[in-house]
């Protein structure tokens, strides 16, 4: 069996999906990233690993995510996409008629907009938590909740609360206050969902024409709570098509099957062995000219793997024997 494997490495998770030769999916995981990149792709390859077939050998392999050139550098990765791309491609496998999609992931999100399969805008939120998953967590972990249980206990509201939501500070603040004077945990809960979508709609959707079919995709759409809220809010039905915690990495490795197929070359993945090597990263400032750029760089087994961050490709071509310079 042939396999295309496709990396998504972001801040708060680390997924990666296996697809067949049909671009069925074969594997798949979902893990916490723990502010170790390295480590998590490690682990990642090594159990998804253990997912395939006998026998079954990898075509390609495709990275995306906010630590995609990281990812790619390790796994040796085919081609490097960024999440726009990648959630689109991952999305339109499965709603081929897609128009809208919403992306929520631990402490980013993003709309993208496509029109006939082709992405015509998109928006993302990186710099306020008050948007993303990770604005839930702070609230169920106020509420001495499990996450997993905040969305159905959400459900179960029949007078919703209004809950300042433009920051996380001042939803916390809300939340206490309302809690104080007695409204129902499920109430509050509530709330908090449609304050995330309050949140989303004024920012990320801002100015974007939102037609359906919607899709909704990322580790939020776990949460049925956000699910509903977003329909009442919308009056459309959303669309969380199968595998959605993980459509990054689908699309990542859709991407990486098209590079292989259309070039017709071999793939650059180095193999599962990675997982059992030792790799670390440092940067360091280059002074080749007045930009004064980072330049970040990983070292494998004692050896520099590559050197990327440059505005132009000096450290790109240089070879990984050449000293750092100063």
């Amino acid at each position: 069996m042939e396999i295309y494997l496709g990396v998504d490495v972001g801040s708060v998770t680390t997924k990666l999906a296996a697809l067949d030769e049909n671009e069925g999916l074969v594997g798949s995981l979902y893990l916490r990233t723990q502010g170790k990149p390295i480590v998590m792709v490690q682990q990642g390859m090594r159990d998804i690993a253990e997912c395939l077939p006998a026998g079954a050998v990898v075509r390609g392999v495709g990275t995306t995510g906010s630590a995609r050139y990281l990812a790619g550098v390790l796994v040796g990765a085919d081609v490097v996409k960024n999440e726009i791309t990648a959630h689109a491609v991952g999305a339109t496998h499965y709603v081929p008629d897609v128009q809208t999609i919403f992306e929520i992931g631990g402490q980013d999100s993003k709309i993208i907009i496509l029109r006939q399969g082709v992405v015509v805008d998109f928006a993302m939120n990186t710099v306020c938590a008050a948007g993303t998953g990770s604005f839930l967590d702070q609230q169920a972990s106020r509420l001495s909740m499990k996450i997993e249980d905040f969305g159905r206990q959400a459900l179960e509201s029949q007078m919703p609360v209004r809950i300042a939501g433009r920051c996380t500070v001042f939803a916390e603040s809300d939340m206490i206050h309302k809690q104080q004077m007695g409204h129902r945990t499920e109430d509050i809960l509530y709330g908090l969902c449609e304050a995330l979508v309050r949140n989303y709609l004024n920012n990320i959707g801002l100015g974007k024409e939102i037609l359906p079919p919607v899709v909704f995709q990322g580790g939020v759409a776990f949460n049925p709570g956000i699910v509903r809220a977003f329909e009442d809010t919308l009056k459309t039905k959303l669309i969380v098509p199968p595998y959605h915690e993980v459509m990054g990495a689908i699309g990542a490795a859709l991407l990486a099957k098209e590079e292989i197929e259309s070039h017709r070359r071999e793939t650059q993945f180095r193999g599962f062995g990675i997982s059992d090597m030792s790799f670390h990263t440092s940067s360091f400032e280059c002074k080749a000219c007045a930009n004064i750029c980072e330049i970040a760089q990983i070292m494998g087994d004692g050896k520099v793997v590559a050197r990327w961050g440059g505005r132009c490709d000096m450290w790109e071509r240089t070879s990984a024997s050449v000293e750092q310079q100063a």
